[in-house]
């Protein structure tokens, strides 16, 4: 079993890496297993190096200042130019290590769209800095893990930080959640597009915090979340279109379609395959994201950073998926760091939390063919994606290659955190392997209660 908050562990063998058909990290993935046609593949045994400045101006959470980006691999500029930056993040925030949003300009600083590291074009991108995370990799190898199956998630980089000279570890490179025919792929919806067919798509969606900055760009649920002790609702975010931009009868839709959701699902003839909630939603994206947040205990899992779609003409989609620092077993609080618990359950054990998971999932695992295409789903993965030699691959490629490049070394040479326990750690290792051989362990027991659980289902 995983030991907790232990310091004295014994390290495994270093993992060997693999060649291009099998290797799942980012870098390779480019050039083998996606779409992108770029060409710019980034070499496996190198990390490119963004070195920003700011003109000793510090980066504020708002408005975005302006500053200049090089890339680099291996001393090679890969990409010269101007962005403008602003630090990004909740509870991150309160990390000394910061992450950044940016966006690609232009000579005359307009906004321009660029194909960072052989990316696709896009002018919004975002910096994100594991601290608590010191395996550095949860995020990248949860959003990968989601694209192998077959959906769409934030392609990523792993790259290290200058920031006006200063090194700040390691990074990951990811493209921000947006509206993008090579990101969350739906229609956009136009500010003239107020009736008919036009009006049905395309929104984008984020259940997450209610507070006072967006009070005006969002709206709640009419079912009070299950266990809640406080009188919590469901904060629904308009992502796209925003606030600024959304009219009064494309938010009068969406509400409409999201209440009709609720209400045929909280409805005694929920299973109806005419009038019960199967006409709202694409079961296989509602499955897909269960599964992949439940591996991961996702402490946030359908309650913060949840992202849903909705296309003209169709269902609601759940996903993309975002933000796994939380999760795998490092967090110390609601038993997220249990492998032994479901996340959709989260409020059964922390009801006073602010935000709590709507009852959707334990509604939708009442009916039994949810359960029986829920079980399909998983044992295809098991025998695939999921199995424990996949994930472990994917793993050691990452470890392997932030290792061999020193990149691992210089991040906790700058961030001396390794044996220290970091808020919200479940597990506080003495050494870069050990954080990795953790996640290794706690993976596998959390497979095998998994196994169990939903063939109990």
């Amino acid at each position: 079993m995983v030991q907790r908050k232990s310091k004295n562990i014994k390290l495994m063998g270093t993992r060997t890496l693999l060649k291009c058909t099998l290797i799942l990290v980012s870098f390779i993935t480019f050039s083998c297993n996606t779409n992108n046609d770029k060409g710019d593949a980034i070499p496996a045994d190198l990390i490119p190096v963004f070195n920003l400045d700011t003109f000793g101006n510090p980066i504020p959470g708002n408005p975005k200042i302006n500053a200049q980006l090089s890339i680099s691999i291996d001393s090679e500029t890969s990409f010269e130019g101007k962005i403008a930056i602003e630090s990004r993040g909740s509870s991150s925030q309160n990390f000394p290590k910061k992450s950044y949003n940016f966006e690609t300009r232009d000579a005359n600083n307009q906004d321009v769209d660029v194909a960072l590291l052989g990316l696709p074009e896009e002018e919004d991108w975002v910096l994100i800095g594991p601290y608590s995370d010191k395996t550095l990799i949860r995020n990248i190898f949860i959003y990968d893990l989601f694209r192998e199956m077959g959906n769409y998630s934030s392609r990523s980089v792993l790259v290290e930080l200058n920031l006006n000279d200063e090194h700040q570890g390691v990074y990951l490179l990811s493209e921000k959640l947006k509206r993008d025919n090579n990101r969350i792929d739906i229609s956009k919806l136009n500010p003239d597009e107020n009736s008919g067919e036009d009006l049905t798509g395309g929104y984008i969606l984020q259940i997450d915090r209610d507070d006072e900055e967006k009070l005006n760009d969002s709206f709640t649920s009419n079912y009070q979340p299950p266990f809640a002790q406080r009188g919590q609702q469901v904060t629904f975010v308009y992502e796209e279109p925003g606030a600024d931009e959304i009219t009064d009868q494309q938010k009068n839709y969406i509400q409409n379609y999201i209440f009709g959701f609720e209400d045929a699902l909280a409805s005694q003839d929920f299973t109806d395959p005419v009038t019960g909630y199967l006409s709202y939603i694409n079961v296989s994206s509602f499955i897909d994201f269960f599964l992949i947040n439940e591996l991961a205990n996702n402490v946030d899992a359908y309650r913060l950073s949840t992202y849903i779609t909705k296309d003209k003409n169709g269902k609601l989609n759940m996903g993309p998926v975002w933000d796994f620092n939380y999760s795998l077993g490092n967090v110390d609080y609601c038993s997220a760091g249990e492998t032994n618990v479901w996340a959709y359950t989260f409020n059964e054990r922390c009801g006073d939390h602010d935000q709590q998971v709507p009852f959707w999932w334990s509604r939708l695992l009442e009916d039994p063919a949810f359960v029986v295409q829920l079980k399909d789903r998983w044992s295809k993965l098991r025998n695939d994606e999921f199995s424990l030699n996949s994930l472990n691959l994917m793993i050691d490629n990452y470890s392997t290659l932030l290792k061999e490049t020193g990149a691992a070394e210089r991040n906790f040479m700058t961030w001396d955190i390794l044996g220290t326990d970091v808020h919200p750690n479940n597990f506080v290792g003495e050494t870069y392997d050990d954080e990795i051989n953790y996640l290794k362990d706690w993976i596998s027991d959390r497979l095998n209660w998994m196994d169990d659980a939903i063939d109990a289902l």
